[in-house]
């Protein structure tokens, strides 16, 4: 099994997972465009995907399921009640979403698909743990917290994209408004780079040998400080990085390293 990120910020998310013949996207938050320059970097194109995972509604996940579903009819996967947003927002997915109940595996070629609530500000938000038999790649971005629920399903993954979306002090002096800086630290908004750190350092001593953080803010954040926080907390717990983990941050605009699992 291989992954990478083909974008992943608050502008944009969109992750590949790939085994055999089999291709789906988690979040198609880019424009189509985008998504066929960046498959084809991997010799891909979009009639190579098996299907979409989606993992909530919000803009950054879900811009280019549009273009994609309407010029090449890939499936769409999805909790029930995002579903129901979605064919809201764009009455054409009708023809092409399925709706799953979390918690429910189903398999997409040759991977199984489990899927978890994650605790964003959204009526239903889903996180993945996905294998193709061999290993597991788990996926988790817009946490407020830590849940029992995600850790309980990302635990001893093989490899996971996990989020840390915000440097504290740069959130807290930045300049977003107040309302927004509350809904970002609430429980229901983004993990701190801090609070990654204790994450990655769990997930460490789990098992997991390859974390890919991601979903960094533009304005909160940056690759260096996430790294560096999220480094520094792994070893102070015991976890060492290119020891024991290895450790890298998903670009922004651009495609990720391919990964395999």
């Amino acid at each position: 099994m291989k992954f990478c990120t083909l974008a992943s910020s608050s502008s944009g998310n969109s992750t590949l997972v790939s085994a055999g013949k089999t291709n789906i996207l988690i979040d198609a938050g880019i424009s189509m465009r985008r998504i066929t320059a960046a498959l084809g970097q991997l010799g891909l194109c979009p009639t190579d995907l098996t299907g979409i995972l989606v993992t909530h509604e919000h803009t950054d996940h879900v811009c280019g399921l549009k273009m994609l579903t309407k010029h090449y009819g890939i499936p769409v996967y999805t909790g029930r009640v995002v579903a129901e947003d979605l064919v809201q927002m764009l009455p054409e997915l009708a023809d092409v979403i399925t709706p799953f109940t979390a918690g429910v595996d189903f398999a997409l070629g040759d991977l199984e698909i489990h899927s978890f609530h994650t605790p964003h500000d959204v009526p239903e938000s889903v996180g993945y743990r996905i294998t193709d038999g061999k290993s597991v790649f788990a996926y988790a971005t817009d946490l407020g917290t830590v849940t029992q629920e995600v850790y309980a399903n990302i635990q001893g993954a093989d490899a996971i994209v996990a989020e840390a979306n915000h440097d504290l002090e740069m959130l807290k002096n930045g300049p977003y408004p107040y309302p927004l800086k509350k809904r970002i630290l609430s429980d229901h908004g983004h993990l701190s780079n801090a609070l990654s750190g204790k994450l990655c350092a769990a997930l460490g001593e789990s098992g997991t040998k390859k974390i890919l953080l991601a979903h960094l803010s533009k304005h909160n954040n940056t690759p260096e400080l996430a790294y560096h926080t999220v480094s520094e907390t792994m070893e102070s717990k015991g976890v060492g990085v290119g020891r024991d983990v290895t450790l890298h941050v998903a670009p922004a605009d651009w495609a990720s390293a391919l990964y395999t699992v």
